[in-house]
């Protein structure tokens, strides 16, 4: 990595990023094109090739920010490119791009009075990670403890404002032309969160929260906070022993070890959700570590989403009666929590059972095979059968972080590809009182 080099911060000007973006956009469209070919021509299509996936990844990676985000989502799903492609995608999910020291160096020395040097015994010029909003590097404090230590890329909160300006225009002209069109509460809660992930006294906070929440799980684990030396710009955590979700997947863990830490990311995801109303949802495996001692590692608190009482009772008696194997009135349930519905009631009970009895799957098998799990692919199918439809039924908007968070688990229970008594795992959760 360069010392004097800053060609790698994420690209200024709305304009700038709205170029960037039209540009990758032509090449990714030319290839569904190619896809869509071959499929009438009686050809198994690759939606990705490879010199699409690293011009994505080399843009995405570059750009930084929420545009960043889609990338890390897009190569978590087993559907869209071939296991070659989604490991060029699987880059963007730890690493982009790392800023220069020097820019490091400046940053550190504006949030927090002084540079690394002068802070830390030790501290690792090179990043270890580089995400979407800032990268990581290793530190050592005073008295010996390791530290993790997250900086901010210079401008990134310009970049993102950018993006959603961009974004926000798209939802705007496509919410004018239908009603039932109309993404502009989806899209608030959606700018919203991410805007909030720019501030790392927040996220600081969120930590410790998540930290009381995951408390009785003792099988998760959440790094401490050094509040002296976390600023608005810096966040400075425990450094966690092991290895990230996806670097632990190639190591061919035994069928015992996929169990065990496909439990952990069920326990994970809807252990603070039940016990305290909150949940992780940054959920790509570049935010999980597998630790030495049996322990799952949780990291990224920014995007930590709290939850009204009502939504979280509501989903609570949903996923009970499907683990009794009870069909339950979805409907009621679903306008029970803020859904809107404009279809006749009988077509939209119709709609929604079917995505309650194909999501809940492994609440009702045992043993359930996520290796050979379809439930996202026949989630996107359903929806996309039926999107008129659908476009009726609409949830709340605390829902899309709540989706974001339970499809991405989805995604990373079948990567992890572990079968096993997964109705027991989610048995538990269920049973775990609220705080």
């Amino acid at each position: 990595m360069s010392s004097d080099s800053d060609d790698s911060l994420p690209p200024q000007g709305r304009f700038t990023r709205l170029r960037k973006l039209a540009g990758l956009s032509v090449q990714v469209g030319a290839e569904a094109l190619k896809s869509g070919a071959k499929r009438m021509a009686g050809q198994a299509p690759e939606l990705m090739g490879r010199g699409t996936a690293e011009k994505l990844v080399a843009t995405l990676g570059e750009m930084k920010g929420a545009a960043m985000k889609l990338g890390q989502a897009i190569s978590m799903d087993p559907d869209l490119a071939t296991p070659e492609v989604r490991q060029v995608l699987a880059r963007l999910q730890n690493q982009a791009p790392a800023m220069s020291y020097a820019q490091v160096v400046q940053v550190v020395r504006e949030e927090l009075g002084a540079p690394p040097e002068a802070l830390f015994r030790e501290f690792t010029p090179e990043a270890f990670a580089a995400a979407s909003l800032g990268q990581v590097h290793r530190a050592v404090l005073k008295d010996g403890q390791p530290v993790a230590v997250k900086v901010q890329y210079p401008g990134i909160a310009r970049s993102m404002l950018h993006d959603m300006e961009n974004l926000g225009m798209v939802v705007k002209t496509v919410s004018k032309t239908s009603r039932l069109l109309d993404g502009t509460a989806y899209f608030q809660e959606f700018r919203d969160e991410l805007m909030l992930e720019l501030d790392y006294r927040r996220e600081a906070s969120l930590a410790q929260g998540f930290k009381r929440s995951v408390a009785r799980l003792p099988d998760l684990y959440v790094p401490t906070v050094i509040q002296e030396l976390s600023a608005e710009r810096v966040l400075t955590l425990e450094l966690l022993p092991g290895q990230t979700l996806k670097d632990w997947g190639t190591t061919n863990p035994s069928p015992e070890d996929r169990f065990r830490v496909a439990r952990q990311l069920i326990r994970a995801t809807y252990g603070p959700f039940f016990c305290a109303g909150e949940i992780h949802a940054d959920p790509h495996p570049g935010n999980y570590m597998v630790m030495p001692d049996g322990r799952l590692g949780l990291l990224d608190f920014g995007s930590v989403k709290r939850f009204s009482p009502r939504f979280v009772d509501v989903n609570r008696r949903m996923f009970a009666l499907s683990l009794e194997h009870e069909m339950p009135d979805i409907l009621e349930l679903c306008r029970e929590v803020g859904f809107t519905v404009e279809l006749p009631g009988p077509e939209a009970a119709g709609l929604l059972s079917e995505v309650l009895h194909i999501a809940g799957r492994p609440l009702r098998a045992t043993p359930y095979d996520y290796a050979t799990c379809t439930v996202s692919r026949d989630l996107r199918n359903h929806f996309s059968s039926n999107a008129t439809r659908f476009l009726k039924v609409k949830p709340p908007p605390e829902a899309v972080m709540f989706f974001r968070s339970t499809g991405g688990l989805n995604l990373n229970l079948r990567m992890v590809g572990a079968s096993g008594d997964f109705r027991g795992a989610f048995l538990e959760v269920a049973a775990l009182p609220s705080a």
